[in-house]
This record gives C-alpha cells, sequence and structure tokens, in this order.
C-alpha cells in the first residue's frame, strides 16, 4: 500500500457518504406533495449544491411520443434556451432517448456529435467539461431523461456520478409513474362520470320534447326529479315558444298521475269572468246567462294535473282563490257556498317577470311562493343553437307526413338561413316556419326561397327562385353538389364521381359558387 492509498481511501468514502445523503434528500422531496416541477427544480440545485453538478436538466417526452421537452431546469445560467426539444436520435440527449442507456462526455468538446442546443457552453468558453445523460425509464419505456455537466473527473468518479443520477432517474420515474396513473385515473372518473351522466339525461329525455343541447338535459332532469314527486306545484319560466306546455305534459305523463286528467288552460286567452268560471265552474243562475251548473276545470282534474299557461295574467280577486286552492285544496264553485274538495297538481307556466309584477303589486307574493316550489327555466332556442337543426329535421318529417308531401330535407343554404336567423319566436316559430317550407316546396328539398320573407337574405341568389335563368341553375348546382359532398363525407373525389364531374372541376364550383366546404363539414361533425 502506498502512502496515499489511505488517503484516496478516506476521500472515496466521504464521497459515497455525501451521495448517500444526497440521495436520501431527493427521495424526502420527491415524496413531498408539492408541486413537482417545484420539486425538480429543487432535486437538481440539491445536484448542483452538494455533488457540483451543473446545468442540471429534466426533459419528458411529449404526449404523442415524438420528442423531449424541457421540463426542468436548476440554477439559471445564462444563455439558457428553454424552448428546445430533441427527437430520437438527435445529439447525445435524442441518442439516449432512442437507445435508453446511459451516455458519459468525458470531454464535450471533443465529441462532435454534441449539439450545444440547450445552455450554449461554447459561445461561454465552457468547453472542457464532462457530460451525463440518464434515460428515465418506465419499465422499458423511455419517458424522459435527466442530464449534467461535471467538471472533468477520472473514468471511474464520471461512472460514479452515472450511477448515482441513475438512481436519481429511478426515482423521477416513479413520481413520472405516480402522476401519470393519477391523471389516468382522473381521466378515467371523468369519462365514467361523462357516461353515466349521458346515459341518465338520455333515460331522462321525454319522447315529446326534441333536443340534446346541455341546457335541455338540464331540463329533463328537472323533469324527472319533480315527476315522480308528491310536489305539486311546479312553475315553467321561459320565454314565449319554448314549448311550456310540452314539459308540463312530459311532467304529467311520467308522473303516478298519468291515468289521470291532464287539462290545459290558457288564461291569457279568457277575459275575468270567464276565466273564473273556468276554473272554478259555477251554479245555474249565479250570472246571466248561467242556464246550467258547470264543473269548472279544477273539478275535472281531480287526481290528476292542471296546466295554467300565463299565470302572470290572472287577476289579483282570481288569484286570491287560487292560493286557496293550494293551500286548502278546496274552493267553490260561482255563485256556490259548498266547498268542493280536490286533490290536484298545479303546473303554471309564465313568460313574464313575476318578482317585477310583485314589486309593482300586480301579482300576489304568497301565490308567488306557493307556485315556485318547483321552478323549471326553458331556455329561449338562441341559447340552445345545437339542437335547431334536430328541431327543423323533426318538423319536416312531421308535416310531411301531416300534409302527405315527399319532403325529406332542408338544402344547405336554407339550413345557412336557419342557422343564421335570431329565432325570437323560439321554437313556436321554427316549427312554423318549416311547416310554410313544406307546404310551399315542389320537390324534395326545402330551398332558401321556401322559408317565410323574415328569413330571407338581401342579395343571395340562392334564396331566390326568380332572376335570370343562369342565377336559377347556379341554384340547382350548387345544391347538386353539396348534396354529393354530403353523401360522401366531403371527399371530392367521390362526389365527383358521383354527379359525373371531375375532381377539379368540383373544386372549382365550390370556389366559384361559394360553397362553404370548411363550415359544412365542420358542423356536420359536430352533429355527428
Amino acid at each position: 500500500m502506498t502512502i496515499n492509498e489511505p488517503e484516496s481511501l478516506y476521500l472515496h468514502i466521504t464521497r459515497h457518504e455525501k451521495e448517500l445523503s444526497v440521495l436520501y434528500k431527493i427521495a424526502h422531496l420527491l415524496a413531498t406533495k408539492t408541486d413537482y416541477l417545484e420539486n425538480f427544480k429543487k432535486l437538481l440545485n440539491v445536484l448542483d449544491d452538494e455533488l457540483s453538478m451543473r446545468r442540471g436538466t429534466i426533459m419528458l417526452l411529449s404526449p404523442d411520443g415524438r420528442e423531449l421537452f424541457i421540463e426542468a431546469i436548476g440554477n439559471p445560467i445564462d444563455g439558457l434556451q428553454s424552448n428546445v426539444t430533441y427527437r430520437k436520435g438527435e445529439g447525445i440527449t435524442g441518442k439516449v432517448l432512442e437507445s435508453g442507456t446511459s451516455a458519459i462526455i468525458p470531454n464535450i468538446s471533443a465529441e462532435p456529435e454534441f449539439k450545444d442546443r440547450i445552455y450554449r457552453r461554447f459561445q461561454t468558453n465552457v468547453k472542457e467539461n464532462s457530460f451525463i445523460c440518464v434515460p428515465i425509464m418506465i419499465g422499458n419505456e423511455v419517458v424522459g431523461t435527466i442530464s449534467v455537466d461535471l467538471v472533468y473527473e477520472s473514468q471511474g468518479l464520471l461512472s460514479d456520478s452515472e450511477r448515482v443520477l441513475s438512481i436519481v432517474a429511478g426515482m423521477i420515474a416513479n413520481d413520472v409513474k405516480a402522476r401519470r396513473r393519477r391523471l389516468q385515473e382522473k381521466a378515467e372518473l371523468e369519462a365514467e362520470n361523462f357516461r353515466l351522466r349521458s346515459q341518465l339525461e338520455e333515460r331522462y329525455r321525454p319522447e315529446n320534447i326534441v333536443g340534446n343541447s346541455h341546457a335541455m338535459r338540464e331540463v329533463y332532469v328537472r323533469i324527472h326529479q319533480v315527476s315522480k314527486s308528491a310536489t305539486t306545484s311546479v312553475l315553467i319560466r321561459g320565454e314565449s315558444g319554448t314549448g311550456k306546455e310540452l314539459v308540463a305534459s312530459a311532467i304529467h305523463y311520467a308522473s303516478p298521475r298519468s291515468d289521470k286528467p291532464f287539462v290545459k288552460v290558457n288564461c291569457a286567452a279568457l277575459n275575468e269572468n270567464v276565466l273564473e268560471s273556468e276554473l272554478f265552474g259555477h251554479k245555474k243562475g249565479a250570472f246571466t246567462g248561467a242556464l246550467y251548473e258547470r264543473k269548472g276545470r279544477i273539478e275535472e282534474t281531480d287526481g290528476g294535473t292542471l296546466f295554467l299557461d300565463e299565470i302572470g295574467d290572472f287577476t289579483p280577486a282570481i288569484q286570491t282563490k287560487l292560493l286557496r286552492v293550494l293551500q286548502e285544496r278546496e274552493f267553490e264553485r260561482v255563485g256556490s257556498n259548498k266547498t268542493i274538495k280536490v286533490n290536484v297538481r298545479i303546473i303554471a307556466a309564465t313568460n313574464r317577470n313575476l318578482e317585477k309584477s310583485i314589486a309593482e303589486g300586480l301579482f300576489r307574493e304568497d301565490l308567488y311562493y306557493r307556485i315556485n316550489v318547483f321552478p323549471i327555466f326553458l331556455p329561449p332556442l338562441r341559447e340552445r343553437r345545437s339542437d335547431i337543426l334536430q328541431l327543423a329535421d323533426h318538423f319536416v318529417q312531421k308535416y310531411a307526413a301531416k300534409l302527405n308531401k315527399n319532403v325529406t330535407r332542408i338544402s344547405t343554404p336554407a339550413i345557412n338561413m336557419i342557422l343564421a336567423y335570431h329565432w325570437p319566436g323560439n321554437v313556436r316559430e321554427l316549427e312554423n316556419c318549416i311547416e310554410h317550407g313544406v307546404l310551399v316546396c315542389n320537390d324534395e328539398s326545402i330551398h332558401g326561397y321556401n322559408l317565410p320573407p323574415t328569413l330571407q337574405v338581401p342579395g343571395d341568389i340562392e334564396n331566390s327562385p326568380e332572376g335570370t335563368l343562369k342565377a336559377r341553375i347556379q341554384l340547382l348546382e350548387k345544391d347538386i353538389i353539396v348534396d354529393a359532398l354530403k353523401r360522401t363525407n366531403g371527399n371530392v373525389s367521390a362526389a365527383a364521381r358521383e354527379i359525373g364531374y371531375t375532381p377539379r372541376m368540383v373544386r372549382y364550383k365550390i370556389k366559384n359558387l361559394r360553397i362553404d366546404y370548411d363550415g359544412l363539414f365542420k358542423r356536420m361533425k359536430r352533429r355527428q
């Protein structure tokens, strides 16, 4: 043994003790539940401070598996390029990614494949350093790399440093694996939750209502919640034409009262005296013209559901009598003092701002709280635009059968007009427009010029059957090409074969006839 051997052994033991201490610190660091990026930065700083491993860099594989990107760096250094990426086989880092084996470069200035793209060492005269790059692996899969610079050391010490870095890479791999598992579990839970919600919402969707937008799915859930319950008061709110009567019907026929009467009363269509008699009935001789005794709608509905449309139009006197029905389940006919008991669910609907009517003294506050036990809000059609085409197709089928016409579709120009319109009259206005289109069209398609004048856009040749022969031929040609493209899912070559054109001619026509190819097939994909 030479005189220097004990000193060398001591230094070797001291280095290993320091390495063990560093590994302990890193293990403790990665076990903490703080931000993982901050932990990675601290990990690299520990390697720098304790083992002089400079320019520490952790790179992870992109989700598509094509390239490495920088996930974390240690202490900031001048000249850093943080947006650098490496592909497989590109430079030393890319070769480690490709091979899954570590790389030790004793002298980076003597290595022709060393790219020096992240830190620009050669520009700052840092040329004599060693470089170690180690793969981060989960099983046999390389998911990233960790690399450091070292002041030039012997091959043995570089191998020791590579071993330490490999252990650190294994710790990082476990951390990445755990995070991946948590993200996967979260994604699976979210997907399962979405699937179950979709199944439930589809199960709740009444057969008499069309639409699958998020806003309508919430309405379906509300219908399901109240229809089976013992709650006897429901208030449906929404603009005129949104389908409040359909919702009331869905509630009744999904409830235990479905085998009992469902009676509808349009309160806005009747004056006060007629409405009072309509609701509560009257005794013979109670007023001029009362030639016989008559049951009111409330009495006729006993055991079932009474739908009161536009309840905001009730006069104060009728509001008072209705409040008694809701509270006591009893009333008297007009001109009679005999109390009649009833068991009836009352579904009220209004397009009025009842809160404003209360403030103005036009609507009783106690009645409002009685009917507002379970509110359902119906969104206007402009807020459920994804349902418009589904509704339009439904109405085409309905009125084609009703009017005994062979109308099967809506042309693309007509679809564009329908989607561009703001629909102040909501679903009722859409239904009337489609009925009009089915009635006046002369072939299998509803064209833009078949729609009512309120939807027409001045200046568009496709919106008018009038004008030059050339314009009308262009309209027909446009419809034929669009139909062919739809049938072939946007495949220009297939559409060209179908209509006897060349693909070049079809592309020319798409441009010349102003066919919104991108917009059309983006819409089709959204509908699918």
